[in-house]
């Protein structure tokens, strides 16, 4: 069977990623393209190397438009999905890459972004370990029709550092996670600070003292991973590349834990995973080595002075981040290879 697509936000950095994962899915069709600005234009135009699809006409982002498709991707900004969403078929297969259906709590949402709480829906991040027993968030994946997926940024920290909680070897009170992304997790809208002069050549740190909006989603599902409540200081960083994401994550140790017994809880976690590897040891990740791949690569160490774990994480922020773990739960949700249209393997040089 063929699944008729429609992609809003077509003409965006995760549309476009989420749009190139398509055309290579054997089960999907991309019916429809839209967007609002570049509406009326050729698809081509916009996104040059979509050659597939260069002479789809880009459509006004509408619910009428949106409608009579099997699934609609909605790669919008923050804030601007869940109106729309609320006007398609109940039937429709809706997955949001915004944040807006991420976040449980009503409060979280109302303080980190301003606006009212739109409501909770299934968590896309299936390798997320939610319960303390090894319960995965893939258990909630088929058969949803409206799926939430995560932030770049939450994707790899939660993957760092759920299985040290899970099985009770870190403090859930005691975390610093520092992330590098690439400029485009920024979106394609233009912004002086993300010009090729401003970022060529340097880094630097923003939303930093625990205001990034990112903040409470980490939280939350760290916070299923330990089955208690769980803070967190995280700050990102941007780094002079297009894309990718290196997180490094630092937990204070439960007294008496070994470095054997943490690799032993990741590889339990992950072990058989197709898309999450905990590379041998001695073998760190780098974002180039998973660029445009849906693979997580994880590398650990235990810091004996310290007292801490630490965990690095490589991801690319548009695949993993976003739209791969976007076609990675709708291939759940319909009941198709959770594999399909998706690789694990990166490109180099």
């Amino acid at each position: 069977m063929t699944y008729t697509v429609a992609v809003s936000g077509a003409t965006g950095y995760a549309g476009g990623e989420v749009l190139r994962l398509l055309c290579g899915h054997p089960d999907i069709e991309v019916a429809t393209v839209a967007a609002h600005s570049s509406a009326g234009q050729k698809l081509g135009a916009l996104q040059p190397h979509l050659h597939a699809l260069a002479d789809r006409d880009v459509v006004e982002t509408t619910a009428q438009n949106l409608t009579g498709h099997d699934v609609v991707f909605l790669a919008l900004p923050h804030g601007q999905s869940a109106a729309l969403a609320e006007q398609l078929p109940a039937g429709t297969v809706v997955i949001d890459a915004g944040a807006d259906h991420r976040l449980e709590s009503a409060e979280a949402w109302g303080a980190f972004y301003g606006s009212d709480h739109a409501g909770t829906w299934p968590y896309g991040l299936p390798e997320l370990l939610v319960d303390p027993n090894g319960r995965k968030q893939r258990e909630n994946l088929p058969g949803a029709t409206r799926i939430a997926v995560p932030g770049c940024y939450p994707t790899g920290s939660l993957l760092a550092l759920a299985p040290a909680l899970a099985a009770g070897l870190v403090s859930p009170q005691d975390i610093v996670i520092v992330s590098a992304s690439g400029t485009s997790g920024a979106g394609k809208a233009l912004k002086p600070h993300l010009l090729g002069a401003e970022t060529m050549g340097g880094m630097s740190p923003y939303g930093v003292g625990g205001g990034h909006r990112h903040t409470p989603e980490i939280e939350q599902g760290l916070g299923w991973a330990a089955g208690e409540g769980v803070r967190i200081s995280f700050t990102p960083t941007l780094a002079p590349m297009s894309r990718g994401i290196l997180t490094t994550a630092t937990a204070a140790l439960r007294p008496g834990t070994t470095e054997e017994a943490v690799r032993e809880a990741y590889r339990a976690a992950y072990d058989g995973e197709p898309f999450v590897h905990l590379l041998p040891e001695g073998q760190w990740p780098t974002t180039k080595s998973v660029q445009a791949s849906n693979h997580v690569a994880l590398q650990l160490a235990v810091d004996p002075h310290a007292g801490r774990l630490v965990v690095s994480a490589a991801i690319d922020n548009l695949t993993k981040g976003t739209a791969g773990a976007a076609v990675q739960s709708l291939n759940l949700a319909l009941g198709l290879p959770e594999t399909a249209g998706l690789t694990a393997q990166g490109v180099a040089p």
